[in-house]
């Protein structure tokens, strides 16, 4: 089984600039997508037409805000979906999805960001929590996929600039600590387990050529329960993907 997941910073913006074509190209059989920027009202009118698959949205309340979604290949059955956390303000962001196979949950997230000056630390840090506790209880009843911008480095590894970066938004030390602790619950970062201190980003700052020097930062994530890690058959980055200020990341897996 083939799974994306990609952070698209506008899914109208990146329908125009060749999405189509990816996921023909890709084939995924479950494509996770965060930060849609649209509400229910809206995408009604643009109709989008996936061919081959079944869409899941979670908008936010806000209008061209957040939300996240997942499309699904036809062949595949879906046991359930369930948005969000059951917190409201999580919830009213559209920030988690959780679709339900035979074999296991998949939760597609979009985690608030802390923001310049940390406006949001606190909401992030509240959210971290919220999130660990909600994927732990899933992962009692089987084995659970997590997957989305978790906007957060976790180590000096995964940005080209950690002493410059100590503090800021997305590397602060909560922050890197929760990420953390989530791991330290059960959960393997398959990025790390299949290529151990590799270093590929996901994310680029549209400031000063960051992309085409490299100067990025990975905070895109696939976490599997560790009682499937041995079915990983691949982890991967797509850093040569373009259409956001992300690149869409995947796993292979049999399960």
């Amino acid at each position: 089984m083939k799974i994306i997941s990609w952070n698209v910073n506008g899914i109208r913006a990146v329908v125009k600039k060749g999405f189509n074509d990816f996921l023909i190209k890709q084939s995924p059989d479950i494509l996770c997508l965060q930060e849609i920027k649209i509400n229910d009202e809206a995408r009604a009118k643009e109709q989008f037409d996936f061919k081959s698959y079944k869409e899941y949205w979670h908008s936010a309340e806000r209008p061209g805000y957040s939300g996240t979604a997942v499309l699904v290949k036809n062949n595949l059955s879906v046991v359930s979906i369930k948005n969000g956390v059951g917190k409201k303000e999580f919830d009213r962001e559209g920030r988690v999805q959780t679709i339900e196979f035979k074999n296991f949950f998949l939760v597609n997230a979009y985690f608030p960001n802390s923001n310049h000056e940390l406006t949001r630390l606190g909401f992030k840090l509240d959210f971290n929590k919220s999130f660990l506790k909600y994927t732990k209880n899933l992962s009692s009843k089987k084995p659970v996929i997590t997957t989305g911008d978790f906007n957060v480095a976790h180590q000096e590894i995964d940005l080209a600039r950690p002493k410059d970066n100590v503090g800021n938004p997305g590397f602060t030390d909560q922050e890197r600590q929760a990420m953390t602790k989530f791991l330290q619950a059960g959960f393997i970062d398959t990025f790390r387990y299949c290529h151990g201190n590799k270093i590929k980003y996901t994310w680029w700052s549209y400031r000063v050529g960051a992309r085409a020097k490299n100067i990025g930062w990975r905070i895109d994530y696939f976490c599997v329960s560790k009682s499937i890690k041995n079915k990983i058959k691949k982890a991967l980055i797509l850093d040569q993907v373009m259409g956001s200020d992300h690149c869409p990341i995947g796993i292979e897996i049999k399960i």
